[in-house]
């Protein structure tokens, strides 16, 4: 290798990792609805709560304060039928609601079902994805249910 093509291959290097730390990094999105980076919207998942923020979920200060669960449970309770608000009542965390691009979402909801796949909570999950679809929307979105364990329940696509 010639003293030339170690200098283009050092610089593509350089620039794909410039690229992938840039990509990495950015500011925090606030709760504001824009579509942040996947890792600081990470970050920034449900940390916090607050009691009264559910009534309010489009008031900017409540949305902050609102956790992805919060806010995914208030939709259902306002939007979802009887059978779905059963079953997001188990939801305990969501993670990457937030961080939509169109090209690859992915979210994650936890529940305190039992059991895996073959436990109680397989039919809820798929009530709890249709759920999700209709609170969120992207051209290729996947949301994945869990059990308390972290074990797969269900899936489907948002």
């Amino acid at each position: 290798m010639g003293m030339k093509s170690k200098i283009v291959l050092g610089a593509v290097v350089g620039i794909v990792v410039i690229g992938a730390v840039s990509a990495n990094s950015g500011d925090a999105d606030g709760g504001s609805g824009d579509k942040g980076s996947a890792a600081s919207a990470q970050r920034q998942s449900g940390t916090k709560s607050d009691g009264g923020s559910d009534a309010k979920p489009a008031e900017d200060k409540g949305a902050e304060k609102a956790s992805q669960a919060e806010r995914f449970k208030a939709f259902v309770q306002k939007n979802g039928t009887p059978q779905e608000k059963e079953a997001v009542s188990h939801v305990t965390k969501v993670q990457g609601a937030d961080e939509q691009n169109d090209i690859l979402d992915a979210a994650d909801v936890y529940t305190d079902f039992t059991g895996g796949i073959m436990g109680e909570g397989m039919a809820p999950a798929k009530l709890i994805a249709s759920a999700f679809a209709d609170w969120k929307q992207s051209e290729n979105g996947l949301v994945t249910v869990y059990d308390a364990d972290g074990e797969l329940l269900g899936n489907g696509n948002f």
